[in-house]
């Protein structure tokens, strides 16, 4: 018995009935070798850590456009968010902390720069429409690596198609990290607008605070708790109605205050209209797309509209404002 074996065979030691058992993966799309030393959740959280889509994070707006100081969240530090939040639950609830620690990383790949601003972008002007949990998918299955994917077993992928509000995943580890990145972005996101000026702890309401806490810790911390007293021993990942519609409701308050703030947003129609000249500008001159690009569409695995899509979203916002420039302003008139 190997290293990886030994590791399979103490999960059904310790894992919930519940959880997601390394050895009965429904597998990758391709076969592979399975490792002497790793589980196959395992070599998927690595193979996303040290993929280019996810070092790209750092370079990616989470709420903030350009903000002024090093403590604002990007989607990197979002991501590991969700990831530290996710694993807390799924540890205190015996599930397989490599698997939701692999969809925690791999969830946001797919985001755009600028934000949702940028999404939005690609979803009004692109004619088949742009998520990026979508493009998540897109990200590992064909364009890492040249076009040959991750190849990530197929619950690591339903876990990151199916993080956003409007589907399920089907394994609980996969409904931790939805919930963990709802936990994770409302939560850290008024931290940031706390530090911006934008809103502050008194002015959150008061039954939020009544229930949730009086800082983000507290809040987080609540959550936290809330999930796993409610998920103990259920084959469901579930919070209280109480705690669930406080959580709603500071939802509601950052969307009315912090998501749609001139503050905070007043920047994004400049990006939204960057994001649209790019698309147009890529789709005239589809020989200056970088050489991975080009061959998705050569190779009839893309047309031009999916291929220019997929570069764009693919760029940091300091990349894509560096494209921008390159596409409209004249090299003479660059030095000025």
């Amino acid at each position: 018995m190997n290293i990886r074996e030994k590791i399979e065979h103490r999960e059904h030691l310790v894992f919930s009935p519940y959880a997601a058992f390394s050895d009965a993966s429904k597998g990758r799309d391709r076969y592979e070798e399975p490792c002497d030393l790793r589980p196959v959740y395992q070599r998927d959280r690595d193979r996303i850590l040290h993929s280019k889509a996810f070092r790209r994070l750092k370079g990616k707006t989470q709420v903030f456009l350009e903000p002024e100081g090093d403590h604002y969240r990007t989607r990197l530090t979002h991501t590991l968010e969700v990831a530290q939040i996710a694993r807390t639950i799924a540890k205190a609830l015996r599930l397989n902390e490599d698997l939701t620690e692999a969809i925690a990383l791999g969830h946001d790949l797919g985001h755009t720069p600028f934000g949702h601003a940028g999404e939005r972008a690609l979803n009004a002007i692109y004619p088949e429409g742009f998520r990026h949990y979508e493009q998540s998918i897109r990200v590992v299955e064909l364009i890492e690596r040249d076009g040959e994917g991750l190849n990530l077993t197929w619950e690591v992928r339903d876990g990151i198609l199916n993080h956003q509000v409007h589907t399920i995943p089907a394994t609980l580890e996969g409904r931790v990290v939805r919930l963990s990145d709802k936990i994770a972005y409302i939560s850290h996101d008024v931290d940031d607008a706390i530090r911006a000026d934008i809103i502050s702890e008194s002015s959150i309401p008061d039954h939020v605070t009544k229930v949730l806490g009086n800082n983000v810790s507290d809040r987080l911390d609540s959550l936290i708790h809330d999930i796993i007293e409610n998920s103990e021993e259920i084959n469901d990942i579930i919070m209280s109605e109480e705690v669930s519609a406080a959580m709603q409701e500071l939802r509601t308050f950052m969307f009315e205050y912090v998501y749609t703030n001139p503050i905070a947003k007043g920047q994004e129609g400049k990006a939204e209209a960057m994001i649209k000249q790019l698309y147009g500008y890529y789709c005239e001159h589809v020989d200056l797309l970088p050489k991975e690009y080009i061959t998705l569409y050569m190779s009839g695995q893309a047309t031009v509209e999916r291929a220019v899509c997929d570069y764009i979203a693919g760029m940091t916002d300091s990349y894509a404002i560096t494209k921008f420039r390159e596409a409209t302003i004249p090299t003479s008139w660059s030095v000025y």
